[in-house]
């Protein structure tokens, strides 16, 4: 029986008609209602024709995550007063409840993304929609630009419906080509913000790590809201793990503690969904934002933490990081605390913080692991995706790494166009480095052996399983928890999917021979033990990340990444390893290792051979030149052969690194050669033209002109310092036009001062310092009866007057002013201080002397 009270009492009902309007004229359309106002119930249900008398259509409704997928179909079903698997079903991965009557069908996007691959034009749907479109999933921005592909090449009357919980629908609107926004407002309450930020400073988020002291700080803020107010708690954190460690912290509080997220056991997701007559306190994660609706909820704590995914295209590391959750998840958080009464919002942040934090989370397309959606292209037809209507294109760099994937795993050729192994490899319903290790390992191991490896790959193992996948594999067998019960699930599907091959898989090889020690002892799948089987298999799904010992639990991946392994870890001991999770900080140089396998060498290099190189390298390592022959796994070197007769081009470029890397002081530098250098780089910033430009990166882009022939027969860091500077230097002078036999005119190495003596001058001023002019440092009296300052090249000298004990008295470009002013100064300080010599009144008329006043008495 139909719950009509139940369905008039949805707020979104009033833009129903609207909606459907939109529908009927254009085909696409953009639905904008706040959560809890049934655009994800009561929506599909009239467009499908089963409440409101409207026509009959089948409706495919798109979520972002199986538990919201779950919830809908059971929350449509119960309005209509059936048990799902009739008119209303879900179909989420290894989950089917639906029957030849289903008209509204609930699945994931990924499920939806799998039906298009197989079937293009969705023969025998009518509408589509794709809910949580805010959200801005890869999965729901792909099912979203193939869905719009089909409509146009395909079935224009397909008819297409994004359904946002924000009003920020003018980008979709745009993608679907000008579609119109239907706005249904819902039925809020006023909700109070209390601004609840630790009492001490915390540590930012690291990775996945969440400071300790900041869920404790939560728990305390749950304990509180529970003092300070009435109704149901609902509390926002980043993942499962914050989930239990608060639940952990909340013993003996007078309510009922619940758990939401994607693992939680479907009675725990039924009862925190369900109206309850006691009080509780439920801990979910971003599920509860939007996707579904907790009933009783008066009072939001919300950790103001979110998780997003991140990867270090260079190195192959992809992982969940904790983030600052955006300014849009707050509102949508806070939001849940008025849905059913005025409701209070407590934030574990400064309110001054609330300004800085991003306004929207990042679109999944700017930051994940892009391999899986340039797969979905390429078997779409179109590689690079530049065909695709996306709200945001992906980034270059991004779909360059996912490209380089993709070949290594043969799902796309050099050309990326898509292999039969490839459309493969995209109907599992992985990514294709697990695709990869399913297929390949199945022809080794079998395909019941490789399925439970890659299931336990697919979603990682809780902590407590420990770090070594083989014991993991072991315990998840053995395992009555609830991950065991989800494990062997994926395991099933997963082994439904590849059948026993009846050969080896062709492309691209694995290693069919023994892999040593008592690691295996044959090609069938029984002979590898467990641990050669979760080594193979982690190493084919993560070939960058074979990686050999460097010290006890130190390693370094194939890929370039250092990593390291717990204290406690039974594989530290281990000559080689296959890394399946790992993730690094963004100031660390090392990766934290999560869960890996131990390895032989022949399983590293079957695994990766795509990454084995062997050549002459001559490089400059270490200070000095390095010549050998390497073979290498990646960044691994295997084995090293000295070259004793490396390419004299490569031994040059080798020393012209050197010389790049820790400076021209490599050279035999006397003090001439420096004087020389000093007075050059004073004519050419003074007077440019065929004077040489003698600074550290125009010498290294002219060695061509100026270090020959020594250049190329030096062979090692000490013929580099016996070449000497200087000479090397006046190959730059500019002979050819004869202004090199100006040099000692124009430079002079010295001046002759009015006292007779010949002063070096000092050329070695950057320009900027001082402006770049030459210093002439000379004793004051020497310079008596001077009265214009030297010039050498038109550029007036900066003259340092020096003291009888040669220190700094005065420092002046303009003698004459010095004469008539700022001499006074100094004659009244130095004079008693020097008696002995002379302190003429009128120094500009007076006798320059290199001497004492009594010395200059004996020479009259």
């Amino acid at each position: 029986m139909i719950r009509t009270a139940d369905l008039d009492a949805l707020p979104v009902r009033e833009a129903v008609p609207a909606l459907v309007s939109a529908l009927d004229a254009r085909g696409t359309a953009v639905l904008c209602a706040p959560p809890g106002t049934g655009k994800t119930t009561l929506v599909p249900l009239v467009l499908a024709g089963l409440v409101g008398g409207g026509p009959r259509r089948r409706v495919v409704v798109a979520e972002p995550r199986r538990i919201a997928a779950r919830a809908a179909a059971r929350r449509m079903a119960w309005l209509l007063g059936e048990a799902v698997g009739g008119r209303v079903g879900f179909t989420v991965r290894g989950e089917r409840v639906a029957g030849p009557g289903t008209v509204v069908e609930v699945v994931t996007t990924g499920v939806l993304l799998q039906r298009l691959q197989r079937d293009q034009e969705l023969s025998g749907v009518d509408v589509v929609i794709l809910d949580e479109c805010h959200e801005r999933h890869l999965d729901a921005d792909t099912v979203a630009a193939f869905l719009l592909d089909v409509r146009e090449t395909l079935r224009p009357e397909l008819r297409l419906v994004a359904a946002s919980a924000t009003t920020d629908a003018a980008g979709w609107a745009r993608v679907l080509g000008g579609a119109p926004v239907v706005e249904a407002t819902g039925v809020s309450y006023p909700v109070e913000t209390v601004w609840a930020p630790p009492p001490r400073p915390v540590r930012p988020p690291h990775g996945m790590r969440v400071d300790p002291a900041q869920l404790a700080h939560v728990a305390s803020v749950v304990r509180r809201a529970l003092a300070e107010r009435s109704g149901d708690v609902l509390c926002f954190l980043p993942g499962v793990g914050e989930i239990a460690r608060v639940a952990g912290q909340l013993g003996g509080v007078d309510a009922e503690v619940l758990q939401i997220h994607g693992r939680a056991p479907a009675a725990v997701q039924d009862a925190a969904l369900s109206v309850a007559q006691h009080r509780r306190v439920i801990l979910s994660t971003a599920v509860a934002e939007s996707s579904l609706t907790v009933p009783g909820v008066r009072v939001v704590v919300d950790s103001g933490l979110a998780r997003e995914p991140r990867v270090d295209h260079a190195r192959g590391l992809g992982a969940l990081a904790t983030v600052r959750a955006s300014r849009a998840a707050g509102r949508q958080r806070a939001g849940r605390a008025g849905r059913e009464a005025p409701g209070a919002v407590y934030r574990c942040w400064a309110e001054a913080e609330d300004a800085r934090l991003p306004a929207f989370p990042s679109p999944e397309i700017r930051i994940a692991d892009l391999a899986q959606f340039a797969l979905q292209a390429a078997c779409w037809g179109d590689p690079d995706a530049t065909g695709l209507a996306l709200l945001d294109p992906p980034p270059a760099g991004a779909m360059a790494a996912a490209r380089e994937v993709l070949v290594a795993v043969g799902a796309v050729s050099p050309a990326h166009r898509v292999t039969p192994r490839g459309q493969r490899m995209a109907r599992l319903g992985l990514h294709p480095r697990l695709a990869r290790a399913l297929l390949d390992g199945s022809a080794a191991l079998g395909a019941r052996r490789a399925a439970e490896l890659v299931a336990l790959l697919s979603e990682e193992p809780p902590r407590e399983y420990g770090d070594d996948l083989a014991a993991a594999w072991r315990r998840a067998r053995a395992g009555g928890d609830a991950y065991a019960a989800r494990w062997r699930t994926e395991a099933a599907r997963l082994r439904r999917a590849v059948p026993e091959p009846a050969g080896p898989s062709p492309t691209p090889p694995v290693p069919a021979a023994p892999l040593g020690g008592s690691a295996a002892g044959g090609t069938g799948g029984d002979s590898f033990s467990d641990d050669a089987a979760a080594g193979l298999v982690a190493a084919l799904a993560f070939p960058e990340r074979v990686a050999k010992a460097r010290s006890a639990g130190a390693f370094l991946m194939a890929g370039g990444t250092a990593a390291e392994l717990g204290d406690g870890s039974p594989l530290r001991s281990a000559g080689w390893v296959a890394v399946a999770v790992a993730d690094r900080g963004p100031h660390s140089a090392s990766a934290r290792v999560r869960l890996a396998a131990v390895i032989d060498e022949d399983t590293a290099r079957a695994a990766a051979r795509h990454l084995l190189a062997s050549g002459e390298e001559v490089r400059w390592e270490d200070g000095d030149l390095v010549a050998r022959t390497a073979e290498r796994l990646g960044a691994i070197e295997l084995a090293v052969r000295p070259l004793k007769n490396p390419d004299p081009d490569l031994v040059r470029a080798a020393l012209l690194d050197g010389l790049r890397s820790e400076g021209l002081g490599l050279l035999r530098w006397s003090a001439d050669a420096h004087a020389l250098r000093a007075r050059l780089g004073f004519l050419h910033r003074t007077l440019g033209g065929g004077w040489p430009d003698v600074r550290d990166d125009a010498l290294l882009e002219r060695a061509d002109d100026w270090l020959e022939p020594e250049l190329s027969r030096a062979r090692r860091r000490a013929d580099l310092g016996r070449i000497d500077a200087g000479q090397a230097l006046n190959r730059l002078l500019p002979w050819a036009t004869g202004e090199a036999a100006r040099l000692d005119e124009l430079a002079p190495e010295r001046i002759e001062v009015p006292s007779g003596s010949r002063i070096r001058v000092d050329y070695s001023a950057e320009e900027g310092q001082g402006h770049g002019q030459p210093v002439l440092a000379v004793k004051l009296q020497e310079m008596f009866g001077l009265a214009e300052t030297p010039k050498v090249a038109g550029v007036p000298v900066l003259v340092h007057l020096l003291s009888p004990a040669g220190r700094p008295a005065a420092v002046t470009a303009d003698l004459a002013s010095f004469w008539q002013g700022g001499y006074r100064a100094v004659r009244a300080e130095l004079r008693g201080r020097y008696p002995k010599h002379p302190w003429p009144q009128d120094p500009a008329t007076a006798e320059p002397t290199r001497h004492t006043n009594a010395r200059l008495r004996r020479q009259q």
